[in-house]
């Protein structure tokens, strides 16, 4: 349920997250709630409203209703999860909250707020008191700002909103030149790292300076061999052109040097830079850089191990028309895995494609997903099957037409056929345990039939096998089909 708290905070203010309005604040200011540090306690610590706290509080109500306030998300992007922390505030807490979202072309739009359309994406829930309430979150639109709904009243200390970063790449092309191509606002990602123990791997492409030594990426001390590693997805693919290592900050504690190395879709890793680093140092290199050609991941290795507050990598993003591959590429994850499984119907596959967005090209993406079928267990296998419908009967649900062009031969057949189609059909189940999975596309049906009574004489072991390439085959073509449907 809490995979989600992995993803970077769409709203913390140091990612330009802001609360904009809020109908009552009169104990303890908005502002609080967006805050990156965890909520204090100050024993005795009073204002001339009351109890100091460390959050949004408001006064309690003596009339119906409930409390809200409006935040704009540093980070416009698909919701994943919330936290809503009500750290210190035991008898003063909301009895329950929801959450609602919506988007707005121009994020700074204030007027525009006034008759936006607002989609319940968390329903009225129970709330603890000092606890950090999660939340899963299903919506997966694009949203660019939040209102957080209190029942009936009271004290809510940080609202934490974890997702993934949806830029409008129409306009972060239009500024033109080079950017950032590892930034967090324009949709970079840091996969994995070997250690983060004092500092999030997230905060290594965060917008901003470092505020402090907290606010990078650092590991534990190292005390057996090896070395420690981040490794980033960029935006878009690009050429880099400098790149800048920041360890400001990190002046007991910095890596001793350094290895960057860069590589274009699943390719080989080609070193991009090595270099001592200094501490609390802004590290810039640009005729040092070796020139790899076009890249999409960039793993920074760190030796032996430490703290790196930021890395830019800052290249010219290389953009095509929003056309087949580049279309696929720019879907967000739920229209992108709904895609795939319109192309195989296994769940863990379609999954593993998304995983491996950006492909370098048409051939990539191909060849790609033709290794991860082969990665699959037999239970994944069988879930594709089951996504066909049987040779001869109505397409399934979410392949649209394709089903249907691919067995057009057999809806044009004799009834007797087509019952002798059937009647094999259900022997075949009967026998081996999954339907009949056959590459149709521009076969007839008697040919068609006739496979399928030589392929019922088969063992169940040969004939998974005999199912599985028959099921890459159409994959393989379908991937070509979803291409064209995108260009």
């Amino acid at each position: 349920m809490t995979d989600f708290l992995d993803l970077p905070d769409l709203a913390c203010d140091d990612v330009g997250g802001a609360t904009l309005s809020c109908n009552d604040e009169f104990f303890a200011e908005k502002e609080n709630l967006l805050k990156p540090a965890a909520a204090v306690w100050k024993e005795h610590a009073y204002t001339d409203r009351g109890k100091w706290m460390d959050g949004w509080e408001t006064r309690r109500r003596r009339e119906p209703g409930y409390d809200w306030c409006v935040i704009r998300l540093g980070l416009p992007g698909v919701v994943r999860g919330v936290v809503v922390d009500t750290a210190w505030f035991r008898g003063n807490f909301p009895a329950e909250c929801s959450i609602e979202a919506c988007e707005l072309d121009d994020t700074l739009d204030l007027a525009a707020l006034a008759s936006a359309t607002w989609t319940t994406i968390l329903q009225p829930s129970a709330l603890q008191g000092d606890h950090q309430n999660a939340f899963a979150i299903a919506h997966p639109g694009r949203v660019t700002h939040l209102r957080l709904n209190i029942f009936p009243d009271g004290g809510v200390a940080r609202l934490r909103v974890y997702g993934e970063v949806a830029p409008r790449w129409s306009r972060v092309a239009g500024l033109g030149g080079v950017i950032d191509l590892a930034a967090l606002e324009h949709g970079g990602w840091v996969e994995a790292c070997s250690d983060m123990f004092f500092g999030s791997r997230n905060n290594l492409i965060k917008p901003g300076a470092p505020r402090t030594m907290a606010d990078g990426w650092e590991t534990r001390r190292r005390r057996g061999p090896g070395h420690d590693w981040a490794l980033v997805r960029l935006a878009t693919r690009g050429l880099v052109e400098r790149l800048e290592l920041d360890t400001s900050h990190f002046k007991g504690n910095a890596p001793g040097h350094c290895l960057v190395e860069g590589r274009l879709g699943n390719g080989p890793w080609r070193p991009l830079l090595a270099s001592p680093l200094q501490p609390h140092t802004r590290h810039r290199f640009d005729a040092e850089l070796r020139r790899v050609g076009p890249i999409t991941h960039v793993r920074l290795n760190v030796f032996p191990d430490g703290g790196v507050a930021r890395m830019r990598v800052w290249g010219e993003p290389l953009l095509a028309p929003p056309r087949g591959l580049t279309a696929l590429d720019g879907c967000d994850h739920d229209e992108a895995q709904a895609r795939f499984l319109r192309c195989c119907g296994s769940p863990a596959w379609a999954r593993a494609m998304n995983l491996d967005r950006p492909f370098e090209d048409a051939a990539a993406l191909l060849r790609i997903g033709e290794q991860l079928w082969w990665s699959l267990g037999e239970d994944d296998w069988l879930e594709a099957f089951a996504a066909h419908p049987r040779i001869g009967a109505q397409p399934a649900e979410g392949t649209g037409d394709w089903a249907g062009d691919e067995q057009a031969a057999t809806t044009t057949a004799d009834d007797q056929t087509r019952s002798a189609l059937a009647a094999a059909n259900a022997a075949y189940l009967d026998k081996h345990g999954f339907i009949y999975i056959v590459c149709a596309t521009g076969r007839g049906a008697a040919d068609l039939l006739a496979d399928l009574r030589a392929r019922l004489d088969q063992d169940r072991e040969s004939e998974l096998r005999t199912a599985a390439e028959e099921q890459a085959k159409i994959t393989r073509l379908r991937l070509h089909k979803l291409l064209e449907e995108l260009a």
